[in-house]
């Protein structure tokens, strides 16, 4: 029975699920969930992920869920997988997993309720909301901060000194991307500061490229769709 893979692809853990697949030529059927219609609010995908969360996966009959966990789960349950995605090393592994860590707790918390409350609330039916996305915003300028100053130190183009990604630069970039869905002003304003995580990002890219464009272009049609949008009401104000 092939592998499953439960995703939305406006989720930023679900992107990042579907390009590990496609760049290690893992088989799988993708099952979409539609975060906007409240699908996995469903009883049929609860049976899957009774936390009501994409991504999750079914391999056979073993189920799982939380994008860190399936990352690492395929990346040592399928031949084939390069080992700088989770390396064999027992150090280099501590590493990634300290930054995957790190990430849910700081950059995750910061940059998804930045972006909703500034972009997606309204698409949701929800409010826009300055003030959580002000407080978001501080939390997500230190978490950039701290990938700038510390885990991008060293002489490697990766976290944590790789010379080559792993499922930790994988799952964080595709955090970074959601900002892609800002305004020109804001997304300059909060990744201008830092060019090694600008760098970074386009190392990541291209390493994951083409699967990574190709699973981001729901996002990037979303992005086309809201400058329109900006373009036009800026227009019908002059």
């Amino acid at each position: 029975m092939a592998l499953k893979v439960y995703a939305d692809r406006m989720s930023q853990p679900s992107r990042a699920v579907l390009i590990f697949c496609k760049v290690n030529g893992i088989a799988f059927e993708e099952v979409r969930v539609d975060l906007s219609k409240l699908q996995q609010l469903s009883p049929e995908f609860k049976e899957v992920n009774p936390m009501a969360k994409v991504p999750a996966i079914v391999d056979g009959r073993f189920k799982l869920f939380e994008s860190h966990a399936i990352l690492i789960y395929l990346s040592c349950a399928f031949p084939g997988v390069a080992d700088h995605w989770y390396p064999a090393d027992l150090f280099k592994r501590a590493k990634i997993n300290s930054v995957l860590d790190w990430h849910h707790s700081n950059l995750r918390i910061g940059a998804a309720p930045f972006v909703f409350y500034t972009v997606l609330a309204p698409l949701f039916g929800r409010p826009q909301n300055s003030q959580a996305a002000a407080e978001a915003e501080v939390l997500l300028s230190k978490s950039l901060s701290k990938i700038e100053s510390f885990w991008l130190k060293g002489n490697g183009k990766f976290l944590v000194g790789g010379l080559k990604p792993s499922i930790a630069d994988l799952s964080l970039v595709c955090e970074i991307m959601q900002l892609e869905l800002l305004d020109e002003k804001d997304h300059s304003r909060i990744l201008g500061p830092y060019q090694k995580v600008r760098e970074w990002v386009e190392n990541t890219r291209n390493a994951a490229n083409p699967h990574f464009d190709e699973v981001h272009k729901l996002l990037f049609k979303l992005k086309a769709t809201l400058q329109k949008q900006r373009s036009e009401k800026l227009t019908s104000k002059m």
